[in-house]
């Protein structure tokens, strides 16, 4: 029996989810499939031996006051506990550590007081950094001023032209040049800093990023970041219950395997079951989009262009840790980011993040009721791992893993010295858990250009194929849960429109 819903999304990542979301509160007929057993795609919180992991080491936002995640949990009654952290992540790199903590004017405090850091040129920076953030991060506050624009979103955005004006001339510039032209590119420390916070936010360094991504996403730890407890899994399983709360189905553990467009609808073909929609929404990459609609990839242009820009990105190798309780580590959630040689690349293990739960978590997340888990990953070109000979693939990762390893015990050896199990994951792993093609992760590189703005226009909520809609993080917002979150949320308002 073939049942008929207004929407149906693959995937149940969080643009799937928030689009789901939107669209049963607003009282449409909707049906969520998932791959796995679980939900919250690469943002979840998965079990093997006992132990509960992240599936990537991760920070999460969009908990502070007005924003997305916070509204929900009032909204919807979510069941979910976020911990604010102090500091948010702990930055350790040979040369300098900081403790960087959750405002701007601790951030200026703690680099102030590194030997030979002129505290000035750092305040100027900071300041500068600030008021490009508060314009960018105030459209996350109000996800109507997203795509896609209506008459009066783009009559509201002309409004806020002069907030928009000191922006125009960082558009499509590398971070690298900006620094350069306003004299701070003199302060290794703050270079090695932004190194790193674009490595995980815009996942390009800052000779690379384009600066007004990379400025903004530099405020990413004073946004509502920190520490959902149990996992972010949590936070996937409440949006979950508020999907079914709302009248929506979910059906776990079903992987769709065809979309079949006929007769002004499509056929939504899963594992167990057949259902017909209007609309689709995909959680996925274009080459599986591709796939599921039998349609070669480069046949779509929007696919086309969007394939590229993702197979220019990353994957991900991972050390998943297992520690006995030790009095040399914080008992609170704990957010390390290791780098061994700040003058080598922020990749393959030379630079590491890793997520360390808290002691009181241990009930929920260890076989024996005591201890934590840490997630560690880092970056791998994918381009690189494609191009080796398929027999030095496995010894290539084996490396990175390695180096993963001498950077943990050199940077944070409390860890190395805790840990009682390991297990690792490679693209491969993801490939064959999340369904990613070769296992690609973190969305598209925000590298220098302009081509970042023109898939603003046309609406990247516009369909790729007649009634089939794109949201995750290879489209805009991208990036973050928070950002595929609200990309989801806009989706359901183009689809909306559209009806």
């Amino acid at each position: 029996m073939t049942t008929d819903y207004d929407v149906a999304v693959v995937g149940a990542g969080f643009g799937g989810l928030a689009t789901a979301l939107s669209l049963a509160d607003r009282g449409a007929k909707v049906a969520l499939f998932e791959r796995l057993a679980y939900p919250g795609g690469c943002a979840s919180t998965f079990s093997r031996r006992g132990w509960s992991f992240e599936s990537g080491a991760t920070l999460f936002s969009g908990f502070g006051p007005g924003h997305l995640f916070d509204r929900w949990v009032d909204r919807f009654d979510l069941d979910v506990t976020f911990q604010p952290l102090d500091p948010v992540v702990e930055m350790r790199t040979g040369a300098f550590d900081l403790a960087i903590p959750n405002t701007r004017a601790g951030i200026i405090e703690e680099f102030s007081s590194l030997d030979g850091v002129p505290s000035r040129k750092v305040k100027e920076f900071f300041e500068f950094q600030g008021e490009i953030a508060d314009v960018l991060w105030s459209l996350f506050r109000d996800p109507d001023l997203l795509p896609p624009f209506s008459a009066s979103t783009l009559l509201r955005h002309l409004r806020r032209t002069p907030e928009y004006a000191p922006m125009a001339t960082l558009m499509g510039r590398p971070l690298s040049e900006v620094l350069e032209r306003k004299g701070w590119d003199g302060i290794p420390a703050l270079k090695t800093y932004l190194d790193a916070v674009c490595q995980i936010t815009v996942q390009a360094s800052h000779t690379r990023a384009e600066a007004t991504f990379a400025l903004a996403a530099t405020d990413y730890f004073f946004r509502g970041t920190g520490h959902i407890a149990g996992g972010i899994g949590s936070l996937a399983w409440a949006l979950v219950d508020a999907i079914r709360d709302c009248g929506g189905d979910v059906h776990l553990a079903d992987e769709v395997t065809g979309l079949r467009r006929w007769d002004g609808r499509w056929t939504v073909e899963s594992r167990r079951r057949e259902v017909r929609a209007d609309t689709v929404v995909a959680n996925a990459l274009p080459r599986t989009i591709a796939e599921l609609t039998s349609t070669p990839v480069d046949a779509n242009q929007t696919l086309a262009e969007l394939n590229g820009q993702v197979e220019d990105g990353w994957g991900a190798a991972m050390l998943y840790l297992g520690l006995e309780e030790s009095g040399n580590l914080p008992r609170e959630a704990h957010h390390y980011e290791l780098i061994d040689n700040p003058d080598d690349e922020f990749i393959e293990g030379n630079h590491v993040f890793c997520s360390m739960s808290s002691a009181g978590e241990a009930h929920d997340r260890t076989p024996s009721g005591e201890g934590r888990t840490v997630t560690c990953s880092t970056h791998v070109p994918l381009n690189r791992l494609m191009k080796a000979d398929p027999s030095q693939r496995a010894g290539y990762i084996e490396e990175i893993q390695q180096r993963m390893r001498r950077t943990i015990e050199r940077r944070a050896p409390e860890l190395r010295e805790a840990t009682i199990m390991e297990m690792t994951a490679s693209p491969r792993t993801f490939q064959r858990f999340t369904n990613r093609p070769s296992g690609f992760v973190g969305g598209i590189p925000r590298t220098a250009g302009l081509h970042n703005y023109s898939d603003l226009f046309p609406s990247p909520h516009t369909p790729v194929m007649p009634g089939l809609y794109m949201v995750g993080d290879s489209v805009f917002p991208g990036q973050s849960t928070l950002a595929c979150a609200l990309g989801g949320v806009s989706t359901a308002r183009a689809i909306e429109r559209a009806a």
